[in-house]
């Protein structure tokens, strides 16, 4: 291994050959993991101002872990930015600003379908792709947003089934839908109630009010009274949903603003959503500052919308930042700077949510760090392995080998990232084998990664002692990763309590129960159960379901899966209605017999 002078001494020898274009580079540390990417207008200038000088505690904590930097010429600085989100998203770099509130509003979906529905979601990114359909949101109010589909749903006769059934459904017969399944029915007879649903999400409520209205005193005229008690609560919830709404400004044009607030080598950065006059706060969130703060906070805002779980809107608000031009451009969208008027009193006010918020999240941050963090540097001295910058979790999951699944869960820094949970159903085993079954995952996880030249774990935990760690060994070494991730497994006592953990050797190390380390891996280990188990229910609950479905006549395997999409348990089956089951699409016969069959089986 070279000396920190070698390392240097090699580091100047490549500056001197840098060339004076634009680029993205890349700085590795001692396991060349990559732990900073960058990007420059002239790539030798950035570069040497790293190397050469003094530079604030973050950065110089940085180098302090450098050993060797790559870079890639571009031919512009919108391709070396390009390139630069791309490194940051594969590699999710130690040193860089990454996206963490992955938070997801609800949203409301009206489909452009030839019979349309109205429905909610938080699934922004799937509705996305599918583009056809008017988005509207986001909504704070999650509950707020699912009365307004319901209020949609009841007011005007649009599609309620996922699937268009051969019959007239209860909704159908109570006139909240056109019935196309009977009835010769176009989009174009949807227009008129289409128009006043966007106007109504666009903030205008007198047209659905009326309506609602005349239902009510209709359905009392008609002594349909629970009914008209029924209009009366959507007409309460309408003002309920409106009450809330403070209007800002008059144009109901949906904008994003951002701000920001530097302090002590950090920066505190906040987004407020304004939808329809309303203002949507975010949690703020607080990164130690390596970069240039305007390329920092403009990385940011493009993470925040190219990760999919916002929907960008018609204006982005912004302090001036240098360099927001390849932002407009790779989003196709226009970012503003007010300098007067009420814009700039709004974005005056998230730069001050950002200041007022910067010492409460740096609270917040070092509690989590003291939690995470220093726990994990406490796990690397005792194994004697590097920080385990990211985790992964492995359990198996069945009953007597019936129903077998695995389940892997992720861990960055310390904190789970569920989006980056993945789930297994056991092919290759048969029968109650652990061992075999650890081994079939492990390979699976590991041999797909290798492919698709994904970034490896720092440290593998899975579930149970020699045995476990023996199976996943055993296939590290036959790929070749035994020697780039470290692995360890949890060991439990009688009452399945986490003890103790087993080192890759099969050394046996307790730790103090009361110590966050402790605390923190048996947190890990539960979360990586209740994945496991919660997948194995799940699919046990269906493979019986699945079963008992087989002698039913009228019910192959595409009725079959809609059963098994539609309900949880069998219980749910028993005590729906046949017109629940019409409305999936099931003939009124089939249904009748499905629900006698079930009820009457004493075997079930």
């Amino acid at each position: 291994m070279l000396t920190k002078s070698e390392i240097l001494e090699k580091i100047k020898t490549k500056l001197s050959l840098v060339p004076k274009k634009p680029g993205c580079y890349q700085m590795y540390n001692s396991n060349h993991e990559i732990i900073y990417v960058g990007k420059a207008k002239i790539l030798q200038n950035r570069l040497k101002s790293y190397f050469m000088g003094s530079h604030d505690a973050k950065t110089t904590r940085m180098l302090q872990d450098v050993v060797d930097f790559e870079y890639i010429i571009t031919h512009s600085e919108l391709e070396a930015f390009l390139l630069e989100s791309n490194f940051i998203k594969k590699n999710r770099p130690k040193y860089n600003i990454l996206l963490m509130d992955d938070k997801t509003y609800p949203y409301i979906v009206l489909t452009k379908e030839e019979n349309p529905r109205i429905l909610y979601t938080r699934d922004i990114k799937k509705e996305f792709k599918k583009k056809n359909q008017y988005v509207f949101g986001p909504y704070p109010n999650a509950k707020a947003c699912k009365d307004i589909v319901e209020i949609l749903n009841k007011a005007y006769p649009f599609r309620k089934c996922n699937h268009i059934p051969k019959k007239k459904c209860l909704y159908a017969h109570l006139g909240q839908c056109l019935a196309p399944c009977e009835n010769h029915v176009q989009r174009s007879d949807y227009n008129e109630d289409i128009k006043s649903i966007i106007r109504f999400l666009n903030g205008n409520n007198k047209e659905l009010v009326e309506r609602i209205t005349n239902l009510m005193n209709q359905a009392s005229l008609d002594m349909r009274y629970e009914e008209a008690i029924e209009y009366r609560d959507l007409l309460s919830s309408i003002d309920t949903v409106i009450e809330k709404q403070t209007m800002e400004l008059s144009d109901n044009i949906p904008r994003d603003i951002f701000g920001y607030f530097t302090k002590d080598g950090m920066i505190a950065i906040q987004v407020l959503h304004m939808r329809l006059g309303k203002i949507i706060e975010r949690k703020g969130e607080i990164f130690d500052l390596v970069e240039n703060v305007d390329d920092a906070v403009l990385s940011y805002i493009y993470q925040f919308y190219d990760s999919g779980i916002n929907m960008l809107p018609k204006e982005i608000i912004i302090p001036y930042l240098e360099g927001k031009e390849i932002i407009e451009e790779l989003l196709n969208i226009k970012m503003t700077t007010p300098i007067k008027g009420i814009k700039k009193q709004l974005l005056e006010n998230v730069m001050e949510n950002a200041k007022n918020n910067i010492d409460n999240l740096k609270k917040l941050r070092l509690i989590e760090i003291a939690k995470t963090t220093i726990p994990l540097q406490q796990l690397a001295q005792l194994l004697n392995i590097e920080y385990p910058h990211t985790i992964e979790l492995f359990d198996n999951s069945n009953i007597q080998g019936a129903s077998a699944v695995s389940a892997m869960v992720k861990y960055v820094d310390g904190k789970a990232v569920p989006k980056e949970y993945r789930k297994y159903k056991i092919k290759t085993v048969s029968g109650p084998d652990d061992y075999h079954t650890m081994m079939e995952v492990i390979e699976r996880r590991y041999k797909r990664l290798l492919m698709e030249n994904a970034s490896l774990p720092s440290l593998i935990i899975v579930d149970g002692g020699k045995t476990q760690i023996n199976a996943a060994l055993t296939i590290l070494k036959k790929l070749n990763l035994d020697e780039e991730i470290n692995l360890i497994g949890l060991l439990k006592d009688n009452h399945h309590k986490t003890r103790a953990l087993m080192t890759s050797n099969y050394e046996e190390i307790a730790i103090d129960k009361k110590s966050d380390l402790f605390l923190l891996l048996e947190s890990m280990q539960d979360e990586v159960h209740r994945f496991a188990i919660t997948f194995f229910q799940k699919t046990h609950n269906k493979n019986i379901l699945s079963s008992m479905f087989n002698d039913i006549k009228g019910i192959g395997k595409k009725r079959k899966d809609t059963l098994l999409n539609n309900f949880e348990t069998l219980e749910d089956i028993k005590n729906t209605s046949i017109d629940k089951l019409k409305s999936l699409g099931f003939p009124k016969d089939v249904a009748q017999n499905l629900l006698e069959k079930l009820n009457q089986s004493s075997n079930l």
